[in-house]
């Protein structure tokens, strides 16, 4: 066998901009027998490097779009490489992602990771005070690695305003094939990205953010799911429709909470935000900003078409208000329309149903994550409390312009980022260490 006829054997597959190896032990021995010279070396490198995960390499232009108009609107759409939502980052377990970011727009801006944590390199989550924005007409690449996590995350801009203006995306982080996944595999997966949205440009809402009334009282005018319309509201230029199965939900919107439910089935929550779950099922599922969740969907009904709901918590939504988010899961040889009223879902203002289903969902203590042992298997029962924080979130009026704070202190975006201060001064002249106490709220309101 030459090298050529080894490697076609061998299995390699392109993931992404990357290759990898597929580790087949019994297709190892053959190679030990057929290869004329010693390949332990080789077979050892290759499950190195499977534990450590590849290289994947990105690039992508942000760049402003008016022709998309997903609510029949003519408003700045913010995409990366055309696309809106962006696109998918399909990782692995201890992966190391680049992300080369040109800004192809007249602002600044920056891109943060939620949920990946950056160990040892914050500097590479681009949020205010952490690194320098990147300036219209130039680049940055973004090095992080997915160590030791999985599950089902999202990106998004953090600065000026331009989350409600598009620039999100989905980020999943896939288990390695060593690592057992406590659910049988899906058919497929879907990552859904859901969250409020304004007709008005995030150029013009962000403006009038200095005013109290628009601040405090302005709400987002409608409900998009993957950039999409609710079906059959008159302002919808599409909707969005998809099979079922495994539904990786992100709440990427600015201001409301959602409650998300499938007519005539359940759903099973499996994962949140890097960790498995219980698997309990629900009819309705809260889903705040920020958060992510894994759900499993059985297609288990008469072969038709049926509509999955978001609408708003805290809110007397209706469908024809366009907040209400509505799709269309469609079984695959299905001809029939969704029919019926859409599911209600529980009370929108019931604070208990909603702590009571937060408190119900809990770590798989007995699954493995990202690696082999036990979610649970970490012990934190010896650690000591040093100490103790009591946080007051409020509202304030700070330089003339309302601001949200906590224990009456606001973030203001620092001159030097705080990273560099860090670096190359100690901090000094950037921010002041322990400055503000961790037990009580200040007496007058500021901005640091």
């Amino acid at each position: 066998m030459d090298s050529r006829s080894w490697l076609q054997a061998g299995g390699w597959r392109t993931r992404g901009h990357c290759l990898r190896l597929n580790l087949k032990g019994s297709t190892y021995k053959a190679y030990a027998m057929a290869w004329p010279y010693d390949c332990s070396w080789l077979i050892v490198c290759a499950l190195l490097k499977a534990a450590n995960g590849v290289d994947v390499f990105l690039k992508w232009h942000i760049a402003i779009d008016t022709t998309i108009k997903p609510v029949s609107m003519n408003q700045p759409i913010i995409t990366i490489n055309g696309m809106f939502p962006g696109p998918l980052i399909n990782a692995t377990t201890n992966d190391n992602i680049h992300v080369n970011v040109f800004n192809d727009m007249d602002e600044s801006l920056l891109i943060t990771w939620n949920g990946i944590r950056q160990r040892l390199n914050s500097w590479q989550d681009g949020v205010s005070g952490t690194n320098c924005p990147i300036q219209p007409s130039k680049n940055w690449t973004y090095a992080f690695q997915t160590k030791d996590q999985i599950g089902s995350f999202f990106y998004f801009p953090s600065t000026n305003f331009h989350k409600a203006g598009g620039g999100f995306g989905p980020i999943r982080v896939n288990n390695r094939e060593v690592i057992k996944v406590p659910f049988p595999k899906p058919e497929a997966e879907f990552d859904l990205l859901i969250g409020d949205w304004y007709q008005k440009s995030y150029q013009d809402i962000r403006s009038s953010m200095n005013t109290t009334v628009i601040a405090y009282s302005s709400f987002p005018d409608m409900m998009l799911m993957n950039g999409k319309g609710p079906f059959l509201n008159p302002l919808s230029k599409s909707y969005e429709s998809f099979t079922t199965y495994r539904f990786r939900i992100s709440n990427v919107g600015i201001a409301w909470s959602f409650k998300i439910r499938i007519q005539n089935h359940r759903m099973v929550v499996v994962e949140t935000e890097g960790s498995y779950t219980n698997q309990i099922t629900l009819d309705s599922l809260d889903v705040h900003v920020g958060q992510s969740y894994s759900v499993l969907v059985t297609s288990d009904q008469i072969t038709a078409d049926y509509f999955i709901v978001a609408s708003p918590k805290m809110s007397n939504a209706t469908e024809i208000s366009g907040l209400v988010g509505i799709g269309v899961p469609h079984y695959g040889n299905s001809t029939t329309p969704p029919t019926g009223p859409l599911p209600s879902g529980p009370d929108p203002f019931d604070l208990e149903f909603s702590i009571n289903q937060a408190t119900s969902i809990r770590w798989n203590m007995t699954a493995g994550g990202a690696r082999p042992n036990p979610q649970g298997s970490f012990n934190v029962t010896d650690v000591t409390l040093s100490q103790t924080f009591i946080l007051s979130a409020s509202t304030a009026e700070i330089n003339g312009a309302p601001r949200y704070t906590v224990n009456n202190v606001s973030c203001l975006t620092p001159d030097t980022p705080l990273k560099l201060a860090d670096q190359f001064a100690n901090g000094s002249g950037a921010y002041v260490p322990d400055e503000f106490s961790t037990n009580f709220t200040n007496p007058e309101s500021m901005g640091v």
